[in-house]
């Protein structure tokens, strides 16, 4: 497994490399100057092109690429063009925040949508299994933001039961995990009743059932196991998803991470801001798939990696 570990590591950086160089790019065509928006509105333009000059603008982007390479490979992502604070600081103080929210609404996700399947599959046909299947529907369907927006009209300023902004307390973590986990239990409980289904069909689940094992005992120890490789792979893509896809509920409901972060960064035209954070979800993307596949082999002895 080491060797296929090391590989899989090492395949990492080409796809890394890749998504610096589009975002590199792409960012560069969002309309806007930076030094102008630095210098202001009634700024000269001998004013502006001294900030331009002195963050390096100037340059050709094919140089601007270079100098960004070689200080990211010395993990040095570069300072903020508006408040001068590194960009690594800047990630390394949000990024707990955003990790507590997306682990906080990936439990909620597996909570609901892993028994939801499970139920679902074992009444296969039935209306709690169209029921479920209505729900996820219904929650795949449902914006973030309006989702989170209704559970603070409900929840926060008609009830009173919750806050509907800030992160110093549980209380606080609680509406937006809820916002930010709907979907993925959504997306979870099809895959588990889908898998499910297709384990359920087997014959040792068959034979398990034949020799006078218990219900619960088949679902539980024969069926569920080995329906949750392709489970653990939705899951594992889903925080990932969750991680990059908090922008929306930490711009609702106030939360400083690195989502909130993001979207003041391209408001701001904050070039090295926004080329940090998204090479972080880049990163966790890429790291999430090969922990993924690690897990493989412990559900399934089964599976070895040559």
């Amino acid at each position: 497994m080491l060797p296929y570990l090391a590989k899989r590591i090492m395949l990492a950086f080409p796809v890394l490399l890749g998504v610096s160089v589009v975002v590199f790019v792409m960012i560069r065509l969002i309309p806007g100057d930076p030094a102008e928006l630095m210098a202001g509105q009634a700024a000269t333009e001998e004013v502006v092109r001294g900030i331009r000059e002195s963050l390096g603008l100037d340059r050709p982007v094919i140089v601007q690429y270079a100098v960004f390479l070689r200080n990211t490979l010395r993990a040095d992502l570069g300072k903020s063009l508006f408040n001068g604070a590194p960009v690594t600081e800047e990630l390394a103080q949000r990024l707990p925040r955003t990790a507590r929210l997306a682990l906080a609404s990936i439990v909620v996700a597996i909570l609901i949508g892993v028994p939801a399947g499970i139920l679902s599959a074992t009444r296969h046909l039935s209306w709690v299994d169209s029921a479920v299947m209505v729900l996820a529907l219904a929650g795949v369907s449902m914006p973030i933001f309006w989702l989170g927006l209704n559970l603070i009209l409900v929840f926060a300023v008609r009830l009173h039961w919750l806050p509907a902004i800030g992160h110093e307390t549980w209380k606080h973590l609680i509406l937006p995990s809820f916002t930010l986990g709907a979907a993925s239990a959504a997306i979870i409980a099809r895959m588990t009743r889908s898998a499910m289904l297709e384990v359920l069909r087997q014959d040792y689940v068959r034979t398990a059932r034949a020799k006078g094992v218990a219900e619960q005992t088949v679902i539980g120890r024969h069926a569920l196991r080995n329906a949750l490789i392709p489970v653990v792979t939705v899951v594992g893509l889903q925080l990932g998803t969750l991680l990059s896809g908090a922008v929306l509920t930490e711009s609702v409901f106030a939360w400083p991470g690195v989502g909130r972060l993001l979207v003041d960064a391209v408001l701001a035209r904050d070039y090295p801001i926004i080329q940090g954070t998204v090479l972080l979800i880049a990163t966790t993307f890429v790291l999430l798939n090969v922990v993924v596949d690690m897990a493989y082999a412990v559900l399934d002895p089964r599976i070895r990696y040559e």
